[in-house]
């Protein structure tokens, strides 16, 4: 009798290359920039930049496109000048290089010159450039990675601000910072703009007022303050906040995700006898998102949960096409989870 066998998979391959923080890079003869996220990655690069140019103040900076590469640029850009001044190199678009560009870069590699950095930028969008990648992580030139992974999760964005007053030894209070993060939760740049405004103008510790001070206008029509009022059962002011939100331009399609982010933290936390930091540790939350959850849950029951968490959906189908008026979607999800009533009731 025939049997058939199955090939395992291959291994996926590691990295032989140091793995490095895009807040706490290090210069290489070749510095690969990994990632999508676009801040992290020019913060990253700034850093190598100041830090070669506090070694050596002549530092020669050239930037190249390899989307619109010349043949031989690499070569001309990295070679020693007269008087031997250390140069840097930002290559941008690697992603979608040209062949001339892979095929010099790749050469490159075999033979770095000295006294030259070069950054490569590569944004992860597409496969181009992968045996240049491939080899880069194979130890070839000497090189290192920085990842800049996607800022997308609530608590992902809360540790990029505070790492960010972690970064310039500014403190700031806990809700402060969470009140700056929902202010600024659909936009990484702006939220990283804000935190340095408030890092530059403010000379001691950071508190909610001041926050409010600078972004009230945005921190009363963001989308967890609408959530936040309707979980706590604040009809009027939830309305009030949504119309606000909405009347500035907000998206009816966030909104409704948020207020279904902190229904679905609030029914993962809900019940649980364990100590926050053990809930946070099993569900891959922080500490003060459980602690927030079961705030919330004051006053909620299993039935009525259930009821606003299935609102919720209906909420997000109507809003993303299955309804002609997602305004009044938002406006019943709003008084089912303020109410905690079915709408109509």
């Amino acid at each position: 009798m025939a049997t058939t066998s199955r090939r395992a998979a291959p291994a996926k391959s590691r990295s032989a290359i140091p793995q490095l923080p895009w807040r706490n890079p290090q210069p290489a003869p070749i510095v690969l920039v990994s990632g999508p996220e676009e801040v992290c990655a020019e913060r990253a690069i700034a850093t190598l930049r100041d830090y070669l140019r506090a070694e050596d103040p002549s530092l020669e900076v050239s930037d190249v496109r390899a989307d619109d590469y010349t043949q031989g640029t690499l070569l001309s850009v990295t070679s020693p000048s007269l008087f031997g001044e250390p140069r840097l190199v930002r290559v941008s678009g690697v992603e979608k290089c040209s062949d001339a560009f892979l095929n010099e870069a790749i050469s490159y590699l075999s033979a770095p010159q000295d006294g030259a950095t070069v950054i490569l930028r590569h944004t992860g969008a597409s496969v181009r450039g992968k045996k240049l990648l491939d080899a880069i992580r194979a130890g070839t030139g000497g090189g290192v990675e920085i990842a800049c992974p996607a800022i997308k999760r609530d608590s992902d964005r809360f540790d990029f601000a505070a790492g960010e007053f972690q970064a310039a030894k500014k403190r700031i209070a806990p809700i402060a910072l969470r009140a700056l993060v929902s202010a600024f939760a659909d936009d990484l740049t702006e939220l990283a703009g804000a935190c340095q405004q408030l890092i530059a103008d403010v000379p001691g510790d950071i508190t909610e007022q001041i926050v409010e001070r600078y972004y009230g206008g945005r921190v009363e029509t963001s989308a967890f303050t609408v959530a936040d009022t309707a979980i706590a059962g604040r009809y009027g002011e939830a309305l009030i906040a949504l119309r606000h939100a909405l009347a500035s331009g907000a998206d009816p399609v966030p909104l409704v995700a948020a207020i279904a982010m902190k229904l679905r933290t609030m029914a993962r936390v809900a019940g649980s006898r364990e100590s926050s930091a053990a809930v946070a540790s099993r569900l891959g939350l922080k500490d003060w998102q459980v602690d927030r959850a079961r705030r919330d849950l004051v006053g909620w029951s299993e039935s009525t949960l259930g009821l606003a968490i299935q609102a919720a959906a209906r909420a997000d189908a109507e809003v993303k096409g299955a309804s002609r008026d997602p305004v009044f979607s938002l406006e019943r999800l709003v008084t089912v989870i303020a109410t905690r009533t079915p709408y109509g009731s």
